[in-house]
């Protein structure tokens, strides 16, 4: 791997590390106590429903967990799925979580319709104090880097959950040709979804496997881009380690049998960040 950045720490930085529940079959209360075990600082959850949240807040406070939401509809008709949106972010700012993570929209919605999603995150952010990072997804609205620069040259208060993996997989590179427009994104991201991505998919079968060399260290140089500016600022900084569950990660055929442990390597990279962005 590259070597560690030298980070420069000002008063007011801090960094927190969160754990997905993506792929865990388990209640809150087992799956926050698994998290708190294994040193997260919080997790990131797809909004709960109503019947839910009194469960999933129970269990983050009986841990000591921080959490962020996932926020996002499948609608397919704009109306519709912009209505539900809306609802969703109104109904969740009330849970006070560190952020909300947006899959804005869908990839198909023009440019006018996408920016609909921006004003409004822009405005529930400034009236709730709950920052909107709106994730660089495929399917969403930011699926590709020239698609995402568009929205950041149009919108300078757009801020960027950064899961880089989609656009290695969405651009079958590791992005050297498009410096300028990864630069831009580095420059406007808050949050980061810690997946190793590469040029065929967006995420490898297991990050400590040697043959990903090349797709690990372009990852880590472009996270140690947005640490040490977010360092340098004095500014908090969180992670979500987000390797996944079969299909995301491979399985043996005919077995449906995944080739590498899911949780392992979410903690693996936990403990990774934290020892190469510690103070």
């Amino acid at each position: 791997m590259i070597s560690k950045p030298i980070i420069d720490a000002q008063p007011g930085f801090s960094l927190k590390i969160l754990a997905t529940n993506w792929g865990y079959e388990g209640g809150w209360d087992s799956f926050c106590e698994k998290a708190k075990a294994a040193g997260y600082d919080g997790v990131e959850v797809w909004f709960p429903p109503e019947k839910d949240r009194p469960a999933f807040l129970e269990a983050v406070a009986k841990h000591g967990l921080s959490f962020g939401f996932l926020c996002g509809s499948g609608e397919a008709n704009f109306a519709k799925h912009f209505t539900q949106f809306e609802k969703i972010l109104t109904d969740a700012v009330a849970l006070k979580p560190l952020y909300f993570n947006s899959h804005s929209g869908r990839d198909w919605f023009d440019f006018e319709q996408g920016k609909k999603f921006v004003e409004l995150g822009s405005e529930v952010s400034k009236s709730s104090g709950v920052p909107v990072y709106h994730e660089t997804h495929r399917g969403r609205l930011m699926f590709a880097a020239q698609v995402t620069r568009k929205y950041l040259e149009a919108y300078p208060e757009l801020r960027l959950t950064l899961d880089i993996s989609h656009w290695t997989n969405v651009h079958e590179s590791l992005l050297e040709d498009q410096v300028e427009t990864v630069q831009l994104a580095l420059s406007r991201t808050d949050h980061i979804h810690a997946r190793i991505g590469h040029q065929e998919g967006p995420q490898v079968n297991d990050p400590r496997a040697p043959e990903w060399e090349a797709a690990v260290n372009a990852h880590f140089a472009w996270w140690d881009t947005v640490l040490k500016r977010k360092a340098a600022e004095g500014k908090p900084m969180t992670i979500l380690t987000e390797f996944g569950p079969p299909t995301y990660l491979p399985t043996v055929p005919y077995t449906f049998q995944p080739v590498a442990n899911q949780w392992e390597i979410n903690v693996h990279m936990m403990k990774l960040l934290r020892e190469r962005y510690s103070r």
